[in-house]
């Protein structure tokens, strides 16, 4: 096993490099000048790539890599891997499901709170020193408001939980009706965006999902409405998102994730009424560890021809 060669695509985790450097051979992409050169001097001996939301195993590298034997996803996505090329070549995948669930929702609902209650710009009011010349603005009332999730799997039903802490209603849109749940369910985003007061994106991605959030459903959500994005940036339609924040069509948004990260449209660099964070819905020092064992755990399995912990295909 520790003579299995590794590809890792791009910086994620330290603590993950050395879990893998103690096992296998590992090769990491940014330190080489170009990947054309990486490919040439070393395409034929790598039989593991590990990537992540930024960048995973496209079709374009899976062909540069003839003995692939499997891809690990250090995050849950998986719109980063074409999985069909990895289908076609037998190429096992995984992902680190579970592990982040519970960080990643916990955040939805600090986006929720901060957006409602105008968080980020109370800070600056006082550390800008205003504070001693007037009162701070009113904000909005998270608890006992309408939550619309769309995309009730493992982290939307999280949210779902933690919302109810707050005596807020929840409703929801996945591709089927979930059998184990009351919540309400809506057959489409608009319906479900004018039944609610704020509205989570927590889906997966896919062609069908991209721009999910488009201009219907934002006034659909309306002026009074808040919108939060802790599933991935091409979920919503952003140059349509800022209009509304800028025109009062929304009244706010908490995004974590962005359609070209980690370039952002300057246009919300304006808004007060936007919370930004980088893609840190996982990161935390706990979640970073369990997924990073989860990737480490999973390749281990597959070397010892053992089931995979957490296999995709």
């Amino acid at each position: 096993m520790e003579n299995a060669v590794v590809l890792m695509t791009c910086p994620m985790s330290a603590y993950l490099e050395q879990e893998l450097e103690k096992r296998f051979t590992l090769f990491k992409l940014w330190e080489f000048p170009s990947k054309p050169q990486f490919l040439t001097r070393h395409g034929d001996s790598v039989k593991v790539v590990v990537g992540n939301t930024k960048i995973g195993a496209d079709s374009e590298l899976i062909d540069s890599l003839p003995r692939l034997e499997i891809v690990a996803s250090y995050s849950v996505g998986l719109d980063k891997i074409d999985l069909n090329k990895c289908r076609e070549r037998g190429i096992r995948v995984t992902n680190t499901p579970d592990v982040l669930t519970d960080d990643v929702a916990d955040l939805a609902i600090g986006l929720a709170l901060a957006a409602s209650r105008k968080i980020c710009p109370s800070d600056e009011f006082v550390r800008s020193g205003l504070w001693k010349n007037r009162n701070f603005e009113l904000a909005n009332k998270f608890s006992g408001k309408s939550i619309g999730i769309v995309g009730l799997g493992r982290i939307g039903s999280a949210i779902a939980k933690r919302a109810e802490a707050f005596n807020c209603t929840i409703s929801y849109h996945s591709r089927t009706k979930k059998e184990n749940t009351n919540y309400k369910y809506y057959t489409n985003v608009v319906d479900l965006a004018a039944s609610c007061q704020i509205l989570v994106v927590s889906c997966s991605l896919t062609e069908e999902t991209r721009h999910i959030v488009n201009r219907e459903v934002i006034d659909a959500l309306g002026p009074h409405g808040i919108l939060v994005n802790i599933g991935r940036g091409p979920h919503v339609d952003e140059q349509e998102l800022i209009s509304a924040l800028q025109e009062g069509r929304l009244a706010g948004a908490g995004l974590d994730v962005f359609e070209n990260e980690p370039e952002v449209r300057e246009s919300f660099f304006g808004l007060e009424n936007v919370v930004l964070l980088p893609h840190v819905g996982s990161d935390t020092f706990e979640t970073s560890k369990a997924m990073a064992d989860l990737v480490v755990a999973n390749l281990e399995s597959h070397f010892l021809n053992k089931s995979l912990i957490t296999p995709v295909v």
